[in-house]
């Protein structure tokens, strides 16, 4: 049985959404069945095609991506959030995890991680480029109360079988 994954790409920067769309595509079963140049539209298209997955830069027009990815996590939890970005604090790190994004990936990363990122939040699991140190409770060895862990590709923790 073949499964599509569909994705959600929002980012301000055009030339960046059709590389991530040509990156995303080549993989077997991906679509990117819409794309976004700001946070409001981000959440108009979430919420009118329903992606498994959303991929959201944090610098954006109109609404950035915190508010974006805490407005599409509220309207539909069952889509799984992951942060593409410049940001390396670990404040923006922490904002984009509490917002419910799932993953964190740096933009200067992209290359090694953001096909692994996508493939980790679509399997409910947590996933942050190996740069990131954070504080935050889904960075722990242990993972958060749903039993996510933030170490890249890990998988979900407690109870879990890891890829």
């Amino acid at each position: 049985m073949f499964i599509m994954m569909s994705i959600l790409i929002a980012d301000d920067d055009k030339g960046l959404r059709r590389a991530l769309r040509d990156v995303l595509e080549a993989q077997p079963g991906w679509q990117v069945v819409g794309e976004a140049a700001n946070g409001r539209e981000a959440l108009e298209k979430a919420t009118q095609l329903v992606p498994e997955v959303v991929i959201l830069d944090i610098s954006m027009p109109e609404l950035d991506g915190i508010g974006a990815a805490k407005l599409i996590h509220q309207a539909l939890p069952q889509a799984e959030l992951l942060v593409f970005s410049q940001h390396d604090t670990p404040e923006m790190v922490a904002r984009a995890l509490d917002a419910g994004a799932r993953g964190y990936v740096l933009k200067s990363k992209a290359p090694r991680d953001l096909v692994p990122a996508v493939e980790a939040v679509r399997r409910h699991a947590s996933f942050l480029s190996a740069e990131i140190s954070v504080g935050h409770p889904s960075a722990r060895p242990d993972g958060d109360e749903n039993g996510r862990s933030g170490y890249p590709g890990a998988g979900p923790s407690k109870n879990s079988i890891c890829n």
